[in-house]
């Protein structure tokens, strides 16, 4: 009887070893990823590269927020003045839900403390009206040289939309509706072009991007990145673009809802539309529906840029 009660005991211990390892396998291959992945556009004459890396940040380091995942830039519009230009970019806060009063503290002392040129946000920015006015009094603690620039996402057009952009203006941030801003340093200049809800093409299918120069380095701001194979957007350099959460839910690569009408190819990360303009997609900061993110972590993303002469 003894022998029995120890085999049981045994394999149920084994059993129990074999389930850990197993989960703890899964979550590594869940969330490993490439620490430093180059991507190069162009030709010889006009090389753009984009090194991309990532830090994750420790337990309770930046409560709402699971990792930074920086882009280093190198484009031949890069003005000289821009060189080391940082970038920060924000999306899909969905205020509250996973992120909460916390975590939105974080969010501001972890952006501070990454310093950046500009900050950039692109929309879906609450889950209720009555976060409108102490989400965008937080943000705006955020320390820039150049400002905050932002985009609506679908739940801003659906609730919200006039309060939204008073509340911004209140607050010293800029709404992007369609239109560009121009930042400078010394008698140069790059600018930050913003779309005007990208759902709705019969009204807003022209790009702001259009009637700029292609000597200039323009930055397209829209909340999803299939504005960026729906529309011409000639004359962008870099498209920064929202809304697909990273899949909010990705397990050994299955993600079930994919937000975009291109599948996994504009799903996450760093890739490009047909004409080979470079397009970063982040998995923004909060979720929708479900209050949780698998395979799929919160993140900032930095742009950093570089100046080159080919």
């Amino acid at each position: 009887m003894n022998f029995l009660i120890f085999a049981y005991w045994l394999r149920w211990n084994m059993e129990k070893t074999f389930f850990v390892a197993l989960c703890a396998l899964l979550l590594i291959m869940t969330y490993s990823c490439r620490s430093e992945q180059i991507v190069t556009f162009g030709s010889e004459v006009s090389k753009i590269q984009i090194v991309r890396s990532q830090k994750r940040l420790g337990v309770g380091a930046a409560r709402g927020v699971k990792r930074v995942v920086t882009y280093h830039m190198t484009h031949p519009d890069v003005p000289a003045s821009f060189e080391g230009f940082r970038i920060a970019f924000v999306s899909d806060l969905h205020y509250e839900s996973l992120l909460k009063k916390k975590g939105l503290d974080n969010l501001v002392c972890l952006l501070n403390k990454l310093k950046p040129d500009v900050l950039l946000l692109g929309g879906d920015y609450q889950e209720g009206c009555e976060y409108v006015d102490p989400l965008f009094s937080t943000l705006s603690q955020v320390e820039t040289t150049q400002g905050i620039y932002g985009v609506m996402g679908n739940n801003d057009y659906e609730r919200c939309y006039d309060e939204i952009v008073r509340t911004m203006e209140h607050y010293g941030i800029h709404a992007l509706e369609h239109r560009v801003d121009t930042l400078r340093l010394g008698d140069e200049q790059i600018l930050i072009a913003g779309v005007r809800n990208p759902f709705q093409l019969s009204e807003n299918g022209v790009s702001p991007t259009l009637s700029l120069s292609s000597g200039d380095f323009v930055v397209l701001l829209t909340h999803t990145p299939d504005y960026a194979e729906d529309v011409d957007i000639t004359h962008t350099d870099l498209v920064l673009a929202g809304h697909t959460h990273g899949g909010q839910v990705r397990i050994l690569g299955i993600t079930p809802v994919i937000n975009s009408h291109y599948g996994k190819r504009f799903l996450t990360g760093v890739t490009s539309n047909s004409s080979r303009i470079p397009v970063v997609i982040t998995n923004g900061v909060g979720t929708s529906r479900l209050p949780i993110r698998i395979g799929a972590p919160s993140e900032v993303v930095m742009v950093i840029l570089h100046s080159a002469c080919f």
